[in-house]
């Protein structure tokens, strides 16, 4: 993954978990490595990140030897009472809508793909 940002301190609107999902739809054979960097944490805060997601069912994984495919559930609903009824997709739609923006404005070309229709 490429252009990843600088530190940050303070507090931030999109939580970690929110931002590793990002980076799962934006490629569902990333590895742990590249989003840790891409989302400035460590491997194992990702590795937590990701095991909270699965056992919350809004990720599931295949192994293939030594590497990953994710498969995030578009339609699982968001857990807060505050955002009731907004799905995972509609979530992923304006995160990776945003960062291809920003990609594009910075002169790179990475391809993401986020269906309108729920399909990640």
């Amino acid at each position: 993954m490429v252009g990843v940002p600088e530190s940050h301190t303070g507090w931030t609107f999109i939580t970690n978990h929110a931002r590793v999902l990002a980076a799962i739809a934006d490629n569902p054979n990333v590895r742990i490595r590249d989003i840790a960097v891409h989302c400035r944490l460590t491997e194992r805060a990702v590795q937590r990140i990701i095991a909270d997601l699965e056992q919350t069912g809004y990720l599931s994984h295949t192994r293939d030897g030594r590497s990953n495919t994710y498969r995030i559930e578009p339609e699982k609903v968001l857990r807060h009472p505050a955002e009731a009824g907004l799905s995972v997709a509609s979530l992923l739609s304006l995160l990776v809508q945003d960062e291809t923006a920003r990609d594009h404005e910075a002169g790179r070309t990475v391809g993401r793909l986020v269906d309108v229709d729920g399909a990640i």
